[in-house]
């Protein structure tokens, strides 16, 4: 698509084309996303397109683009607390894809194997796959919590790496006035930014693995290339065979970290005892969470035992994540409104029902489909206020009525979650 005058792009003062910003429009429509602090929506954004994008190209590629603040949304942690998002606006979200479209090639191919978030091919499941298995190899695990990393990155290093990479001049140009960008709080007030990269912007993710791959993932690799380690994003957990070889790496990590103005948090970090529980040894720690799932002593069916129980270190759905599912059906379910029909419910909750059980499906299964037992429990008061019906019997044999007539209802009875 030609956004605008293809033949002033010659004389601009950077290489920046306008099928690169039409590119990371396309990517951004994808996501979609809020509006940024200028209140306009992507649909709003699409009613003057051409104008738009070519407004985007044309400042960048003329060296004179200018990213808007940044608004503040505070978003609920599954632990409780609040994490600060913040949302460029739909044009700068276009012009931070162009800068990510140039860098990711370049950056991707450097990365290291044992880093998993925000990179093409690699997934959450696959860090936790990872670890399941480092699990077994190794007794020891030291859970690293950075204290605030997204808000303490280092700008002046965060711009050597950069340059270190690229002397491309427009994007290093953008990604400096990206890093100082201030930010609009709740109340209307504005934050200068002297450190950090805000969470929600398209180039952050990027940055953030480019400041832990040297920050961490190269320097472990040199260092300590025996001990496997899964970092997603700023979530890191690291492998060890002894309880003295952890407190050798985590004092060792801990001075790393303090050198790129990173701390670990004094009570979230700790060392956890991983695998033989027959011995009865006692230790401090001895689960963790990783992810949303929780890595612990389970108790399972062994076929190699005569189908007697084992206790063996597992990894399955946390605490958190159930309670925070069942806060996200009560949002969408009320059973007390009845004068909503049961399909209107299923077809608000099915895609975050689905979206629940291919996450927390992916180990000890059984775990998480019992979570939706609540929701079954929150039908049948649905049913039973709906036809007024008196006695349990009844309300199960009109909940049985539904699942027979339409199994297809709720995604959750379509697992067999009955």
């Amino acid at each position: 698509m030609k956004i605008g005058k293809m033949d002033r792009e010659r004389t601009k003062s950077f290489e920046v084309s306008q099928e690169a910003v039409y590119e990371s429009y396309l990517n951004v429509c994808k996501k979609d996303g809020g509006a940024g602090i200028d209140k306009e929506t992507i649909e709003e954004f699409n009613k003057n397109l051409g104008g738009n994008l070519y407004k985007i190209w044309n400042r960048m590629a003329s060296g004179s683009y200018q990213p808007p603040l940044v608004r503040t949304v505070l978003i609920p942690k599954k632990q409780g607390g609040f994490r600060p998002l913040g949302i460029p606006t739909v044009g700068d979200r276009i012009a931070q894809g162009v800068a990510k479209m140039y860098l990711e090639p370049i950056l991707e191919p450097l990365f290291h194997i044992n880093s998993f978030g925000y990179r093409p091919n690699r997934s959450a499941h696959d860090a936790l796959a990872q670890c399941v298995e480092n699990c077994k190899t190794h007794s020891w695990v030291v859970d690293l919590d950075i204290k605030g990393f997204f808000d303490n990155i280092n700008h002046d290093l965060m711009m050597k790496m950069v340059s270190y990479h690229t002397n491309e001049k427009w994007v290093l140009l953008y990604t400096e006035r990206w890093l100082k960008v201030g930010a609009e709080q709740a109340d209307g007030s504005i934050v200068s930014r002297e450190k950090g990269t805000p969470q929600g912007g398209v180039i952050s993710p990027l940055l953030a693995n480019l400041y832990l791959h040297h920050a961490f993932d190269m320097w472990m690799g040199k260092y300590f290339p025996n001990h496997p380690f899964e970092r997603y994003a700023d979530d890191i957990i690291v492998h060890c065979n002894s309880k003295s070889e952890g407190e050798e790496v985590l004092e060792s990590i801990r001075k790393r970290l303090l050198d790129f103005d990173l701390e670990l948090h004094p009570e979230k970090t700790k060392l956890v005892y991983c695998q033989d529980y027959k011995r009865g040894e006692k230790h401090e720690h001895n689960s963790f969470v990783f992810l949303s799932y929780s890595f612990q002593p389970r108790s399972m069916e062994c076929k190699f035992n005569e189908g007697r129980g084992i206790t063996a270190f597992g990894a399955a759905i946390c605490c958190k994540a159930k309670v925070s599912i069942r806060e996200g059906i009560r949002v969408v379910f009320d059973p007390h409104k009845t004068h909503l029909p049961l399909e209107h419910i299923a077809k608000k909750l099915n895609p975050k029902i689905r979206g629940w059980l291919n996450y927390y499906s992916r180990f000890n299964a059984d775990i998480a489909k019992r979570v939706f037992y609540y929701l079954n429990e929150l039908i049948r008061k649905w049913i039973k206020k709906k036809y007024e019906l008196s006695g349990i019997k009844w309300v199960v044999r009109k909940y049985d009525q539904y699942v027979k007539t339409d199994r297809n209802l709720f995604f959750h009875w379509q697992k067999g979650i009955i």
